[in-house]
């Protein structure tokens, strides 16, 4: 083959390789606020977000609860002293995740940064955490509405993380999840049951303490529970300030009947009515 003939058809290879193959690993940008951390192989990708989204804390309605020890066990992460990892659990669309996302808006500038991994990159988890354990910023790794099925093995680096395994615990990140159940993992009726039945499990108990010793491993717990109508109505009106508008009476007449058409009083359903409601044209708002 001539030269010139077995370089273009080597450079043709290439090419298509290049789109099967990952991206060249990169520094990250230790400048962002916020990251994505993504799997590829046994390793991963800390992908910097320039633009979070992050909100003050004053904007959430009916979790001053749950806000005041989340805020307090932050500040406790950021002052160096002994804190503790999150798991947020309870009805859905009640600030969990707005919690986490606003923490970021108040803390950035002591040190605060967010790392948001899915649950199907934990099993990576481990070689995230070796490249934060030297930096100087505190790092909460952020699992939103985390779950797992059976068979599920991702749940055991989320295990080490929490716990640290033989290593200690990496001084400088902390796991806050939210899920909408408390048990991260499935359990069954059968398994309640005294006897084992056919081809069951010989130790069923110890099988069900697997289950629950995810949870078992967040320090902290946070419950959440559904709104109520002043709660929804607060959460509307703060949002409709995010977007310097007012809450008068249509407006609160139209964030009553949005509830309605959803079926659903919720932070969720508040932050929706607000963006729908900033979005029309005043003649349209009072045609409602």
């Amino acid at each position: 083959m001539k030269p010139a003939k077995f370089f273009k058809l080597a450079a043709s290879v290439l090419r298509r390789l290049d789109t099967l193959l990952p991206p060249e690993a990169a520094d990250p940008d230790w400048r962002a606020l916020a990251y994505r951390w993504q799997s590829i192989g046994r390793k991963g990708v800390l992908e910097s977000l320039p633009e979070p989204h992050t909100f003050p804390l004053g904007r959430l309605a009916a979790v001053d609860t749950q806000m005041r020890r989340l805020v307090r066990n932050t500040e406790q992460f950021l002052a160096g002293r002994p804190a503790n990892s999150v798991l947020m659990t309870g009805a859905r669309g009640t600030g969990k995740s707005s919690l986490v996302k606003a923490l970021l808006h108040e803390y950035a500038s002591d040190g605060l940064r967010l790392i948001e991994v899915d649950k199907t990159d934990l099993v990576t988890l481990p070689a995230l955490l070796g490249v934060l354990e030297k930096r100087p910023e505190k790092f909460i790794v952020f699992c939103d509405d985390l779950s797992f099925e059976s068979g599920d093995e991702t749940y055991k680096a989320l295990k080490t993380a929490l716990d640290g395994g033989l290593s200690q615990r990496c001084a400088n990140v902390l796991v806050y999840a939210t899920s909408n159940r408390r048990h991260l993992m499935p359990e069954y009726m059968d398994e309640n049951l005294a006897t084992t039945g056919s081809r069951g499990e010989v130790h069923p108990k110890e099988a069900v303490e697997e289950k629950v010793s995810l949870s078992d491993r967040f320090g902290l717990w946070l419950s959440f529970y559904p709104f109520d109508q002043n709660d929804y109505l607060q959460a509307a009106e703060n949002w409709l300030a995010d977007f310097g508008l007012p809450f008068d009476e249509t407006a609160r007449k139209a964030a009553l009947n949005w509830s309605l058409t959803r079926g659903s009083r919720s932070g969720r359903t508040a932050w929706q009515f607000a963006v729908d409601w900033a979005g029309r044209l005043p003649e349209e708002r009072a045609a409602d």
